[in-house]
Parts: structure tokens; C-alpha cells; sequence
């Protein structure tokens, strides 16, 4: 028989077999209990096709942003037949667009947000409250074109809506560049439970402050609130609760949260007219020939007065392409009261509203068309704190265009980092406390000498690492907040924070802060550098000779500059590296560490080298003994590594985490452990990493591995 043959009828391919999800993650499909890496796995050099020699913030640097900006403002009113402006003016759609890709961040992990162009890949670009939004990218690929690697997709989504804005008269705060695209999903963020779309499970009861964190959103596939009430039944001030908790995890206070809501509804309109049944699939389910746009409508015309996106239909203001006030006239002055759009919508409409202050038609000018608010607008009415601050809006219009353009600069540049990562032309000079601001450090001095001035200082191995370690692992590449510069674990709230030890902590700093008065330098520099060399003890003790880089130039953040209640999400509820849970959760430890191993911006390898470093050095928190698999503690040995597969001994539980690592021949407990120990014998990916670590040929491979490990964590926020 010719191997190669296949019975009639039989194709030779193994359907599915690399491609679809569940064959991707057949392990995990199989065994659901098992430790899952992929989150650590995330934006491997193999999907970038940029090459490891392309630096786009340097690239970026080359745009000429003024051409830019006119080509975005010539594209707001170069209508396309394919997909027609809304009365000749992409403003509304460009906004929606730039919207949805900033407003998923979250304050709780960092993540969401327009940093990396997230949008253009599932499952955002087939959310359903991104409808059409696909449009507004093909509409934007021209621009892309031309302007090639000088312009990302994440720094173009947000710019075209600011310059959208700004076509349509208002004078907006700034913009920076310095987003970096991603290549594929984020499928590190966790967007919900959820087996569906819209679903309505994510509150016990009646409770809307029970959503879950981080959450921001109320329900799978939506950026914000159910525009048609909770649930989709209409209660303004039952959404007013919603809408101030989902704000408030995006970090906006209720002035702003007024301002966003009003400003984006200034502009645009709303589209549900006609049936959504004849919409097509999503992006991400589509036909190959409709080339990645999802929704088409084959059925009925789908353009103009008949597009059907969100299902609510209809223009908030008089005149939806210009910056004013309109909103607030409109939602004031008349009564409303709920109507259903065409789609079948819940949506409110005015009464008795007289025909100049009705919006014309998309298409007709010569028709004059019933404007609508959704539940969430009848919320900046109905609610009495929402209520005032509207009124103070509509009364004083260019207080509210001033605090509106913050807060949109607030909004879609939240996730980009500290000012040190702005780039551009129009980058606002003030200092805004969101920034996290730090004054640059002194770079030019004697670092030699301050390192020898902490040698001698009396500080043990650990107390100058876990110090250096605390201090630092605040960072989360997600949103690039936290980290060792500004030393703001010297201050509120993080010097309270149980994760750090205040007794401890107190000492510690005490010692650090009179070397850093003493040489003239920087607190932030001088718990780093204390850090390394408690390190560079350790592997000196261990028979090697090795230097820790070290980058100066840190500076000290002050109280002034450090918004205390924005830092307080920032607070470390677990830290596997230290071997400390504050409380026992659902989520097992070693899926908690996972979690901080990525906002680290950390590798499977990395996390691996640093904890078999850390458990040697003694930094456990509260001086616990689980996991410090060695007889010379301080010292940067493999023994973690070695211990851990030595088949001498057998591994017993004792309670909920913790076990024995007991002689098999004698019975006798000779160690301790966690969860988080053992995960490292059990998993198979993270036990091939720690074989290599614990090889007698490895030992100083390994400590080269835990220096870059260790300095990868101390600049992580250094730019």
C-alpha cells in the first residue's frame, strides 16, 4: 500500500490540528487543574516581524506630525462610497474608535487601554460594543500607509480621534506618541467569567458594588455601561451607580466622568435603524472574502441612515459635527421620556422639542431627525451629584471644554506611562499627578563610594535585597506605573503596606537615607544599589565574582507629587518571590504569582532564577523558613534547585499550603514549602528550568541568570 494514500473520500490534513484554540492549548484542554504558562509566554520575538534592530520610539521621533495631522484632518470630510461619513464628517466614528481602545484600561492591573493597538485582534475587534468599529480602522489604513513604521496603529487610533475633536472646533489638551503595536492578542487580560456576550452575572444581586475586580465594565463585550439601563432595563439612577463605579476603576473622578460622557456625545450619533438581525458575523468570524470586516450587511442597505451598530438610534445634539454646548442644552431643557429606536433599543426621546433644535438627517439635511439620550445620559440628569455638576457645565461652556480636554488627555494617556515616555511636538508641559511625576537624580558621582559606604553600613544580605526588591517589584509593565524610582516606599501609603514589613521597612530605610544624604545622591539610587550589593555579597560567598549593573540618575518623589489613594491599587496582596499570601484567596498562589510575574514584564526563566535566588537569600516575608531549601542562607547557591529535584526526598502536605519535604529513609521533616515551592518540581515547563539550575555545571550560570533577572526588575522602570 503507498503510505501516502488516503481512503476515498478521506483528507490527508488533521483538521483543526494546529489551528483551531483547542488543539493550541490541548494540554490545558486535557488537563484543566495544570499550572498555565502561557500568560508568561505573551509577545515572543518570533510574532513581531519588525526585527530585534527596529526601535519604534526612535522611529517615531522622524514623523512629521504637522503633514500627519493635516492628512487626518483632510480624512474627517473625504467621504468613501464604500463607507459614507455620517453627515461628511468621520468625527463621531474616529472618537468611538479611540474611545473604546483607551476606555478598557483598568486601574486595578494596569491593563486594558490604547498602549499597544490591542483592538485591531480578537476578542476586542468583535466585541459588541465595538460594532463597525473595524470600519473606522480600514478608513485609517491609507494614513497608516503612507506614514509606515513612523506611526503605529496604537498611537494613530488615538491621535484620529483628537484630531477629530479638534476638526470639529474644540482645543484639546496635548498629545504624545510612544505607543508600541503589539503582534497578537493580549490573552493575558482577564475581561470576565463569562461564556457569552452581555451576560448579566457579574454582581451578587442587587449590589453594584460587588463587580468583581478588576473589572471596570458591567457586562462581557461592553467598554463601559448598558447604555440601555442596568440589564438593559432603563433606571437612570440605578445606572448612575454603575457608571460611577466603572469611572472610578478608570481612575476618573465625577467632574471628569460628566465631562467624557457629555463631550463624547456632543459629537456623533448613535446607529439602529433598521433590524441587527441582518448584521453578518464578527470580524473574528467572517468569511475569508470579507477580509477581517465583520457585521455586513448582504441583506438591506447598511450605510447612511440605515447603519445599525450599538441598536440606539439618533444624535444628541443640534448639530452633532461641531464642538458646544448642545448637549447640555438639550439634556436640560427638554423632558424626556423611553421610546424603542427601530432596532428595538431602549433609549430616551424628547417631548415637545421644537424643530430647530432637532438634528438633521445623515444624509438629507432637508429632514429633521428626533434626538435621543441613552440611560446613562438620563444619569448626568436624574442624579443629584451628576446633576450639579452638569449644570455648572452647561452654564460656564468653556470651563466645561477645558476640563473636558484634560480629561480626554487623561484617558488616552493614562496607560502610556510617565511623562519621561512622551514623544511629540504638542506634549504638555504641566505636570499632572496622574503622571506618577519624579524629579530627574543625580547620574554624575561616585558610585564605588557609595556602594562601599552600604557594605559597611551593617545591613544583612536580606534586609538590603528585600528593600531593593519591595521597592521595585510595585512596577507593572501593563500601565508602567510603580517601580524603585521615586523611592516612594519611603512614603504614603506604601511604608504602611503589610507587604513591606513598616518595622522592618523602618530600620532599613533609616540606615539607606543617611548614606544617600551623606554622598549627595538620591534615596531611589541608593536602595537599588543596596540592593546589588547585597547580591554581589551573595555571590561572592558563593565562589564567584560578579558586578550588578547598575543605572543612576533616580529621583525622589515627594508627597506632593505622589497621589496617595491613586498608589493604594498599586499595594501587593500576594508575592510569591517572597513567599507570602496576605490572605487566602480562590486563586491558588502559584496563579498569583503567575499574575505578578507578568505585570513584571517577566519571562518563565526569569521568574524561575529569581525565586531560587530569593529563597536562598532569606527574603521570605516575615523571616519564614517555607521554600529556603539551604544550610547557608545569604548565600547565591542552586540549592534551591538541587533540593527540589533530589529524589532522596518526598513531599507531604501538612495544610492548605504548606508541606514537608521529608528524607524518604529516615521519615524526618528537612524542609518546608509552599504551594509555590512545589510548583516547581511539579510543573513540567517550570521543572525543565529548574533541572537546568540545578545541574553541578550550572551554578554560575545560574547566578549570572538571577543578576539579569534581578537588574531587568530594578530598571524596569527606567526610561
Amino acid at each position: 500500500m503507498n503510505p501516502t494514500s488516503t481512503s476515498a473520500g478521506q483528507c490527508p490534513v488533521m483538521h483543526g490540528a494546529n489551528t483551531n484554540a483547542s488543539s493550541a492549548n490541548a494540554a490545558v484542554a486535557w488537563w484543566p487543574k495544570a499550572l498555565n504558562l502561557d500568560i508568561l509566554h505573551q509577545h515572543d520575538t518570533k510574532t513581531n516581524p519588525m526585527g530585534a534592530d527596529f526601535n519604534y520610539r526612535e522611529e517615531v521621533k522622524k514623523l512629521d506630525v504637522s503633514a500627519l495631522k493635516k492628512d487626518l484632518t483632510a480624512l474627517m470630510t473625504d467621504s468613501q462610497d464604500w463607507w459614507p461619513a455620517d453627515w461628511g464628517h468621520y468625527g463621531g466614528l474616529m472618537i468611538r474608535m479611540a474611545w473604546h481602545s483607551a476606555g478598557t484600561y483598568r486601574i486595578a492591573d494596569g491593563r486594558g487601554g490604547a498602549g499597544t493597538g490591542n483592538q485591531r485582534f480578537a476578542p476586542l475587534n468583535s466585541w459588541p460594543d465595538n460594532v463597525n468599529l473595524d470600519k473606522a480602522r480600514r478608513l485609517l489604513w491609507p494614513i497608516k500607509k503612507k506614514y509606515g513604521n513612523r506611526l503605529s496603529w496604537a498611537d494613530l487610533i488615538v491621535l484620529a480621534g483628537t484630531v477629530a475633536y479638534e476638526s470639529m472646533g474644540l482645543k484639546t489638551f496635548g498629545f504624545a506618541f510612544g505607543r508600541e503595536d503589539i503582534w497578537h492578542p493580549e490573552q493575558d487580560i482577564h475581561w470576565g467569567a463569562e461564556k457569552e456576550w452581555l451576560g448579566s452575572s457579574r454582581y451578587e444581586g442587587d449590589d453594584r458594588q460587588s463587580l468583581e475586580n478588576p473589572l471596570a465594565a458591567v457586562q462581557m463585550g461592553l467598554i463601559y455601561v448598558n447604555p440601555e439601563g442596568v440589564n438593559g432595563k432603563s433606571d437612570p439612577l440605578k445606572t448612575a451607580q454603575d457608571v460611577r463605579l466603572t469611572f472610578k476603576r478608570m481612575a476618573m473622578n465625577d467632574e471628569e466622568t460628566v465631562a467624557l460622557t457629555a463631550g463624547g456625545h456632543t459629537v456623533g450619533k448613535a446607529h439602529g435603524n433598521g433590524n441587527a438581525q441582518n448584521l453578518g458575523p464578527v470580524p473574528e468570524g467572517a468569511e475569508v472574502a470579507e477580509q477581517g470586516l465583520g457585521w455586513m450587511n448582504h441583506s438591506t442597505r447598511s450605510v447612511g441612515r440605515d447603519t445599525v451598530s450599538s441598536g440606539l438610534e439618533g444624535a444628541w445634539t443640534t448639530h452633532p459635527t461641531q464642538w458646544d454646548n448642545g448637549y447640555f442644552h438639550m439634556l436640560l431643557n427638554h423632558d424626556w421620556e423611553l421610546t424603542r429606536s427601530p432596532a428595538g433599543a431602549s433609549q430616551w426621546k424628547a417631548i415637545n422639542i421644537q424643530e430647530v433644535d432637532m438634528p438633521v438627517d445623515v444624509e438629507d439635511p432637508s429632514i429633521r431627525m428626533q434626538p435621543m439620550m441613552t440611560d446613562a445620559d438620563m444619569a448626568m440628569k436624574m442624579d443629584p451629584a451628576y446633576r450639579v455638576i452638569s449644570e455648572r457645565f452647561f452654564k460656564d461652556p468653556e470651563y466645561f471644554s477645558q476640563v473636558f480636554a484634560r480629561a480626554w488627555f487623561k484617558l488616552t494617556h493614562r496607560d502610556l506611562g510617565p511623562k519621561a515616555r512622551y514623544i511629540g511636538p504638542e506634549v504638555p508641559q504641566e505636570d499632572l499627578i496622574w503622571q506618577d511625576p519624579v524629579p530627574v537624580g543625580q547620574a554624575g558621582y561616585d558610585v564605588p563610594a557609595v556602594k562601599a559606604k552600604i557594605a559597611a553600613s551593617g545591613l544583612s544580605v536580606s534586609e538590603m535585597v528585600v528593600t531593593a526588591w519591595d521597592s521595585a517589584r510595585t512596577f507593572r509593565h501593563s500601565d508602567k506605573r510603580g517601580g524603585a524610582n521615586g523611592a516612594r516606599i519611603r512614603l504614603a501609603p506604601q511604608k504602611n503596606w503589610a507587604g513591606n514589613e513598616p518595622a522592618r521597612l523602618v530600620k532599613v530605610l533609616g540606615v539607606l537615607e543617611a548614606i544617600a544624604k551623606d554622598s549627595g545622591v538620591s534615596v531611589a539610587d541608593v536602595i537599588v544599589l543596596a540592593g546589588n550589593v547585597g547580591v554581589e555579597q551573595a555571590i561572592k560567598a558563593a565562589g564567584f565574582d560578579m558586578t550588578v549593573p547598575f543605572q543612576p540618575g533616580r529621583g525622589d518623589a515627594s508627597e506632593a507629587m505622589t497621589d496617595a489613594e491613586s498608589f493604594a491599587v498599586l499595594e501587593p496582596i500576594h508575592d510569591g518571590f517572597r513567599n507570602w499570601v496576605k490572605q487566602h484567596d480562590a486563586v491558588s498562589p502559584e496563579e498569583l504569582l503567575l499574575d505578578r510575574a507578568q505585570l513584571m514584564g517577566l519571562t518563565a526563566h526569569q521568574m524561575t532564577a529569581l525565586i531560587g535566588g530569593m529563597r536562598v537569600l532569606g527574603t521570605n516575608h516575615g523571616g519564614s523558613l517555607q521554600g529556603v531549601f539551604t544550610d547557608q542562607v545569604g548565600v547565591l547557591s542552586n540549592d534551591f534547585f538541587v533540593v527540589l529535584t533530589d529524589m532522596a526526598y518526598q513531599w507531604k502536605p501538612t495544610g492548605r499550603n504548606a508541606y514537608d519535604i521529608c528524607d524518604r529513609k529516615t521519615g524526618r521533616t528537612k524542609w518546608t514549602a509552599s504551594r509555590v515551592d512545589l510548583v516547581f518540581g511539579s510543573n513540567s515547563v517550570l521543572r525543565a528550568y529548574a533541572e537546568v539550575y540545578a545541574q553541578d555545571d550550572n551554578c554560575e550560570k545560574f547566578a549570572r541568570d538571577f543578576v539579569a533577572a534581578w537588574t531587568h526588575v530594578m530598571n524596569a522602570d527606567r526610561f
